[in-house]
């Protein structure tokens, strides 16, 4: 993930053979305009600011057994998930900020793991997940609670460790009232996470704080708060909708219309329903309703819960503030081998199902006219 945008000077080449130049020689040019000499005699000049960045984002992560079984022989019998992984790792590293789900607790080395329906996923996840190139995760989902409040402590201190960010769930009241901010070359951006509910589960009395529920203003007072604390662009990502079903819900509608309808929300980021949903535009800003499984193995493989997108979103900075000025998406495949592995359909065509679920992802993306509005995919 690109931190700093750099400026470089690259108008100037003197070549007399292919010899380094010394590191403190001066050189002249007598033709070339005062502030371009001291600059190549090695006074630095100020960096422009960051005028853009781009952010991408990414499904529900997902841990069956499966995928750990995998892991184990990628690792030559130490648990190793980079290797799932790999085939998105060029389009999340070369992001200025990566966004990912991580829908399950994570356990102790030791275990126990476990899959559907109560998940425990090893802590090997989070590493993979940071050398993937993600920054961060948004952590508030149905399972959230499945091994409760001590499997979302040890899932927050796993992610801290891997240097992975978080926000939805948190280990105390004091957590949990912090804004998220990332520093993005020096813009400062704003996560928020909610989820519909936890499988049944109830948050233990007094302790609201361990994940956030999803209310849409609940939501919004949580933008606020962040943009008090200096965010300029704040994503929210919601865990909702129905499981297996592409188009949005009434709910997701009616609350992606009142979330970017407030000044504080500038893009919504969707998970849940493990396929794809569509993109939208409202109040000229993005929602994407449901970006399907980033890495997944149900016990049913039902080929549409195999694909997924990545979000991509350029932003730029107008005279209003920031805005979206290019938005994309690159449609995923988990290619169920042996062995598993995540494909960029971009630019992986090694999978047969690739051109049936590029045209099914085609469809879904843009079914409630975002093509008209200027989402592109990635590579056409």
């Amino acid at each position: 993930m690109r931190r700093i945008l750099l400026a470089s000077l690259s108008a100037v080449s003197l070549v007399a053979g292919c010899g380094s130049q010394a590191p403190n020689t001066k050189i002249s040019v007598p033709s070339s305009p005062p502030d371009l000499q001291q600059g190549l005699a090695g006074q630095t000049t100020p960096a422009p600011a960051l005028q853009g960045f781009t952010l991408v984002a990414t499904g529900d992560v997902l841990i069956h057994p499966a995928l750990t079984d995998q892991a184990t022989q990628d690792g030559g019998g130490k648990r190793d998930y980079s290797q799932i992984f790999a085939g998105v790792k060029p389009a999340i590293s070369g992001a200025d900020l990566a966004l990912c789900h991580l829908e399950v607790p994570l356990a102790t080395a030791e275990g126990p793991f476990k899959g559907y329906p109560e998940f425990n996923a090893p802590p090997e996840v989070a590493t993979a997940l940071k050398d993937t190139g993600y920054d961060g995760c948004s952590t508030a989902s149905n399972h959230t609670l499945d091994m409760g409040e001590s499997g979302v402590a040890r899932t927050l201190d796993t992610l801290d460790k891997a240097g992975v960010k978080h926000t939805g769930s948190a280990r105390d009241d004091t957590e949990a009232r912090k804004p998220l901010i990332y520093d993005v070359g020096g813009v400062k951006v704003g996560q928020v996470s909610y989820t519909f509910g936890f499988n049944g589960r109830q948050l233990p009395p007094g302790k609201p704080w361990l994940s956030n529920t999803l209310k849409a203003d609940d939501v919004i007072a949580s933008a606020k708060a962040a943009k008090a604390a200096g965010a300029e662009v704040v994503v929210a990502s919601l865990h909702w909708g129905t499981e297996f079903v592409h188009e949005p819900t009434a709910a997701q509608r009616r609350d992606a219309q009142k979330l970017l309808g407030d000044p504080s929300i500038e893009l919504i980021i969707g998970h849940h329903a493990h396929v794809v949903q569509p993109f939208e535009k409202i109040n000229k800003k993005w929602v994407a309703y449901g970006l399907g499984n980033h890495i997944a193995k149900h016990s049913e493989p039902k080929g549409v819960s195999e694909e997924g997108v990545i979000a991509r979103f350029h932003f730029t900075k107008t005279a209003t503030g920031w805005e979206v000025d290019k938005a994309e998406y690159t449609p995923t495949l988990i290619d169920l081998g042996p062995p598993i592995r995540l494909r960029d359909l971009s630019k992986d065509n090694t999978d047969p199902r690739r051109a049936e679920a590029v045209t099914r992802t085609d469809g879904i993306v843009l079914s409630r006219g975002a093509g008209q509005e200027g989402l592109t995919r990635q590579g056409k």
